[in-house]
C-alpha cells in the first residue's frame, strides 16, 4: 500500500475503528456477572454479610443449591478445565487417570492426583446485606459459589451440636439468618472458620420485598444439565492433549490453584480410590473456578 493510498484510507480510519471497538465489545465475556464472590483486602482477608435464599420459582426447584463436580489443573499441554461427570453420575478420564496414580504404590503419584482431584462445588442464589468493599452490590440477588467449609456451616445451623442452639433454616425468608462471611488467611490458605450465622430474623418485614426478591433468583438447574458435561471420547481427548504421553507429566512451571492442603483418607477393601475422599475442603478458596474460565477464554 502507497503512503497515498494509506492517506485516503485514513478518511474511513474513525468509521473503521468504531467498528472495531464494537466487535470486541460484542466478543463473548467469560466473567459471569451474576456470581458474587467477596473481594479481599492485601493480606487475604474479607467480610461481608449475606442471606442464603430459598429455591427459586424457576423449573419448580426444590433444593435450594446446586451441587457439581469440576477439574482444573495445569499439564505439559496446558490447562485441563471441565465438568466432573461423575456429577451425572458417569465416568471421568481424570477421575479415572487419577485412580490409576493412587493405586501405583508410588507415594510421588498420590500427591499428582491430588493435585488433580476433582473439586466440590455448591452454587445457591444469595442477597447481599452487607459488601463494605463494594456497597453496589447491597441489595441485589446473585449466584454465590461455595465450597465444603460453608456448606457444613449450613449444616450446623440446621443441625447445632449443643442442646441450648436453635435449629434454623438458612434459606428461609421468614425464620432464616443472615450469614456473616469471615475470610482470612491462614497458614498460607483461604479460612472461613470465623464465619457465622446471626440470630434467626425475617429478611425483610415486608412479604412483598422478599417477593421482589424471590422472582429475582436464578435457576440452578443448569449447573447439572446434560449439556454442561462433555462426553467421555471428548473429555479423553482433552485430557490427552494436556497430560501428553506421560500421565505424570504436569505443568509445574505455573502454580496450580486447585490445590489446597487436605488429608486424603486412602480407601480401604477397595481396589479403586473412592474420590469423595478427595474433595478440597473449600473450593471457593481464591476462586479458582473464575480464574480458570478466564484460562479457558484464552486457550
Amino acid at each position: 500500500m502507497s503512503f497515498s493510498d494509506f492517506k485516503k484510507r485514513s478518511k474511513n480510519s474513525i468509521s473503521e475503528l468504531s467498528s472495531k471497538l464494537e466487535s470486541e465489545d460484542n466478543k463473548k465475556s467469560y466473567i459471569d456477572d451474576r456470581f458474587w464472590k467477596p473481594e479481599l483486602d492485601k493480606s487475604s482477608n474479607g467480610y461481608a454479610v449475606i442471606r442464603f435464599l430459598p429455591p427459586s420459582d424457576e423449573d419448580g426447584e426444590e433444593t435450594p443449591w446446586a451441587k457439581y463436580y469440576s477439574h482444573g489443573f495445569k499439564g505439559v499441554g496446558g490447562w485441563y478445565i471441565e465438568n466432573c461427570p461423575t456429577t451425572l453420575g458417569a465416568k471421568c478420564p481424570a477421575c479415572e487417570s487419577n485412580n490409576k496414580l493412587w493405586n501405583s504404590g508410588i507415594e510421588s503419584d498420590k500427591d499428582i492426583a491430588r493435585s488433580r482431584k476433582r473439586k466440590l462445588n455448591y452454587v445457591s442464589n444469595i442477597f447481599v446485606v452487607s459488601d463494605p468493599a463494594n456497597p453496589q452490590n447491597e441489595g441485589k440477588v446473585f449466584l454465590y459459589r461455595y465450597g465444603q467449609k460453608i456448606f457444613e456451616k449450613i449444616k450446623e445451623a440446621t443441625h447445632p451440636e449443643f442442646e441450648d442452639e436453635t435449629p434454623i433454616n438458612p434459606f428461609d425468608f421468614w425464620n432464616g439468618a443472615n450469614f456473616k462471611l469471615k475470610v482470612r488467611k491462614v497458614s498460607g490458605y483461604i479460612n472461613y472458620d470465623k464465619s457465622e450465622f446471626e440470630s434467626s430474623a425475617s429478611l425483610f418485614e415486608d412479604d412483598g420485598k422478599m417477593e421482589e426478591v424471590w422472582k429475582k433468583q436464578y435457576s440452578l438447574s443448569e449447573f447439572t444439565n446434560q449439556d454442561k458435561y462433555k462426553e467421555h471420547n471428548e473429555l479423553s481427548s482433552h485430557l490427552n492433549r494436556v497430560l501428553g504421553e506421560n500421565i505424570r507429566s504436569t505443568g509445574s512451571d505455573v502454580k496450580n490453584d486447585t490445590i489446597e492442603d487436605t488429608k486424603i483418607t486412602e480407601a480401604t477393601n477397595n481396589s479403586i480410590v473412592n474420590e469423595s475422599t478427595m474433595e478440597d475442603s473449600d473450593t471457593e478458596a481464591s476462586d479458582a473456578l473464575s480464574y480458570f474460565e478466564k484460562l479457558a477464554s484464552d486457550s
